[in-house]
C-alpha cells in the first residue's frame, strides 16, 4: 500500500543519518559528558558542534542555547522560569487564547498561583490585535509569550512588530516566542523581532523525538524548574540525551540556508499551492481556515456536515496520515481550544482536518490524497 504522510505538524520522518547518528552516540559515544574521561570528552563534543549549529540557524550565541527534552519543557522553562524570578518586578503576564497547551497550561497553572494572566483575543484566521496587547501591558507586566506560527492554523504572527511594541511600551518586559513550528520552516533570527526567549523542538524538523532548546538572551536569569547535577549551567540539570542531541547535528544539517530574499521553505509552500488549487476541483464545500499568508507547511480545512475523525481513519486505510489538529488534543472529546477561539461553529469544527507538508513529499502524493479524499466524500459522505 502507498503511505503518504501528512501530519508533519505533529511529527516528522527522522532522516536516515539522523537514526544513525543516534546508532553511533548509542554504541560508540555512549560517555556521559560530565565525566572527564575520554569517552565523556567525546560525549562533551557532540554537545557543542549542536549547540554551536543551533546558535548559527538562529545567529545567536551557543552559550544562549539550552537543551531540553522538547518543545513542551522549552516553553515551561522560559515561562515559569521568568515568571518565578522576576514576579518582584510585578505578576503580570500576556498569552493568546491559541498558543499551544504547553503554553496556556503554564500560565493557567501560574494564575492558580496568584499571577495576573491577560489572555489576547484572536479573529477568524487567528491573528491577534495590536491594540489589544498595548492596551494590555502595564508596568507590572513581567513576560508576553506569543507563538511564531500556530500549530493548527499556520498562523504567522508579527514578532517584529510585537517585539517592538512589547520593548517601546515596556522595556522590562521579556518576551518570548514558540517557534516550535517555524524553526527550520521560516527564517528565524531572534535579535531582529527583540525576543529574549525562544523554543525549538527536533521532532519537528525530521530530527528525534525527546529533544529540544531554548534560546536564553545571555544575562537574563531564569528559575530552573529541575535542580541536581548543573547540567546546562544549572538552568535544566539532568544528565543531557546525548543520541537525541547527536541526532539533532544532521537534521541541523540539512535544513535550508533562509535569507531575507527566500525567507521560507520553497517547496513546502509549492506543495501548499498545489493543494490548494487541487481542493477548489473537489465538489464538496471546503472550508479553507488557515490564512492565505500562513505558514508554508500547514493546511487546516473543514468539510462541513461531517467527521473529520471518519474522515481520516477512512484516510488512513488508504495509507494517507492527516489529523484532526494538535497531536497533544487528538485524543481528547473536547472541541480544538483554537478553532472555538477563532469563533468555528460546531459543525465545521467537527468537519476539520490539518495537512502538514514536509519538503520530502511529492506532488504525485498530493494528487493521490486528493483523489482519495474525493472519493470517500462521495462513498461514506
Amino acid at each position: 500500500m502507498k503511505e503518504v504522510y501528512l501530519d508533519n505538524s505533529a511529527t516528522t520522518r527522522p532522516l536516515p543519518e539522523v537514526v544513525e547518528a543516534m546508532v553511533a552516540s548509542l554504541t560508540d559515544n555512549y560517555g556521559n559528558p560530565s565525566s572527564l574521561h575520554n569517552k565523556g570528552l567525546e560525549a562533551e563534543k557532540i554537545l557543542k558542534e549542536a549547540r554551536r549549529k543551533i546558535a548559527d540557524k538562529l545567529a545567536v550565541l551557543p552559550e544562549e542555547i539550552i537543551f531540553t527534552s522538547g518543545g513542551t519543557e522549552s516553553n515551561n522553562l522560559a515561562i515559569k522560569g521568568i515568571a518565578y524570578n522576576f514576579q518582584n518586578r510585578g505578576r503580570h503576564l500576556i498569552t493568546t487564547e491559541v498558543e499551544h497547551p504547553s503554553v496556556l497550561e503554564s500560565f493557567l497553572a501560574l494564575e492558580e498561583e496568584g499571577f495576573e494572566v491577560t489572555y489576547l483575543k484572536a479573529d477568524r484566521h487567528g491573528q491577534i490585535s495590536l491594540a489589544q496587547l498595548e492596551e494590555s501591558i502595564t508596568p507590572e507586566t513581567i513576560l508576553v509569550s506569543i507563538m511564531h506560527v500556530n500549530n493548527e492554523l499556520g498562523t504567522i504572527y508579527p514578532l517584529a512588530e510585537i517585539g517592538k511594541l512589547i520593548k517601546e511600551k515596556n522595556p522590562n518586559t521579556f518576551f518570548h516566542a514558540d517557534c516550535i513550528q517555524s524553526f527550520g520552516k521560516i527564517l528565524l533570527h531572534p535579535a531582529s523581532k527583540q525576543l529574549d526567549l525562544l523554543s525549538i523542538s527536533g521532532h519537528k524538523i525530521h530530527g528525534p523525538k525527546g529533544i529540544g532548546a531554548l534560546y536564553k538572551k545571555k544575562g537574563i536569569e531564569l528559575k530552573a524548574q529541575l535542580t541536581g547535577g548543573g547540567q546546562e549551567n544549572n538552568y535544566r540539570c539532568g544528565t543531557e540525551n546525548v543520541p537525541g542531541i547527536a541526532g539533532l547535528i544532521p537534521a541541523l544539517d540539512a535544513l535550508p540556508a533562509y535569507t531575507e530574499e527566500k525567507p521560507f521553505d520553497q517547496e513546502m509552500d509549492r506543495l501548499k499551492k498545489h493543494f490548494l488549487k487541487g481542493l477548489k476541483k473537489i465538489k464538496r464545500k471546503v472550508i479553507i481556515n488557515s490564512p492565505e499568508d500562513g505558514s508554508p507547511q500547514i493546511l487546516n480545512i473543514s468539510f462541513p456536515g461531517i467527521k473529520g475523525e471518519v474522515l481520516i481513519h477512512s484516510l488512513a486505510a488508504e495509507g494517507i496520515y492527516v489529523s484532526t489538529g494538535s497531536a497533544c488534543h487528538s485524543k481528547s472529546r473536547e472541541k480544538s481550544h483554537v478553532l472555538r477561539s477563532i469563533g468555528l461553529s460546531p459543525d465545521v469544527i467537527d468537519g476539520t482536518i490539518r495537512i502538514s507538508f514536509s519538503p520530502y513529499n511529492t506532488i504525485e502524493e498530493l494528487d493521490y490524497t486528493l483523489a482519495c479524499i474525493e472519493k470517500q466524500l462521495k462513498t461514506f459522505f
